[in-house]
């Protein structure tokens, strides 16, 4: 496997969830991290933890940043760059679910959604190329099984996550040219915040944060003329649905 001790990783939406549990891995590899947020007082608070609680000399910064603005996220990678001279590594993580039936779905949850689901992922991407070029660097996108299993009440989710494994496969195939590495991580069930839920012991049974963390350092750390492009990940025992 290769080191990644050192290197740089810009986490979107990394305050608490999949993101959290993403920067808390590399940290613990020895990577420098930033992480993003709408709120800039959850940003600088979720990396102060993250410092507190990390195993390595690596830092984390947390940076006030929306994806759904391209020029929010060019200075977001701006601010990382003049911070610690390179980006190695993002993962585009930030994202919301509205799960109703299209005809109560409103406009507004429906261009949320997109825009940040899929729009932020574009510019998570466009706004970082030229550095991950320079670092020949690694993009991942989190996306989710609802990426390829449609279900009622996720039109508007659905369709964003269909389009972020789409779009990110084929980057990866217009930049893996450019030593760029791409990868789509699609998970099940994860014990987050999302969709305004409280984690709890009865979470037990699904994807914990930190499992999608260590799947993220697995991927760097592979020999890199190895490219899992598209990774499906369930918990192993669901609930019984009787």
């Amino acid at each position: 496997m290769s080191s990644i001790q050192n290197k740089v990783a810009l986490i979107t939406g990394g305050t608490k969830g999949i993101g959290y549990g993403v920067a808390e891995s590399l940290l613990n590899e020895g990577v420098n991290v930033a992480i993003t947020s709408r709120n800039e007082s959850a940003a600088k608070e979720a990396a102060n933890a993250l410092n507190e609680n990390s195993k390595t000399e690596a830092k984390a910064i947390g940076i006030k940043s929306d994806v759904r603005n391209f020029e929010s996220h060019q200075n977001t990678v701006k601010t990382v760059l003049d911070h610690f001279g390179q980006l190695d590594i993002v993962v585009a993580n930030a994202g919301l679910g509205h799960f109703i039936s299209i005809e109560d779905l409103t406009l507004d949850e429906w261009h949320e959604t997109i825009d940040t689901n899929l729009t932020g992922v574009f510019y998570s991407l466009k706004s970082s190329i030229a550095p991950l070029k320079k670092s020949k660097g690694y993009f991942i996108s989190i996306s989710s099984l609802a990426g390829t299993n449609f279900f009622a009440g996720g039109s508007a989710y659905n369709a964003s996550k269909f389009g972020v494994t789409g779009f990110t496969q084929a980057a990866m195939l217009d930049l893996r040219k450019l030593d760029i590495k791409i990868s789509t991580i699609m998970p099940g069930s994860v014990a987050t915040h999302f969709n305004n839920h409280t984690p709890n012991d009865a979470d037990a049974w699904k994807i914990q944060p930190e499992d999608i963390g260590e799947l993220v350092v697995d991927l760097i750390k592979m020999n890199p003329r190895t490219l899992p492009s598209k990774i499906e990940v369930r918990p192993t025992i669901p609930p019984s649905s009787k």
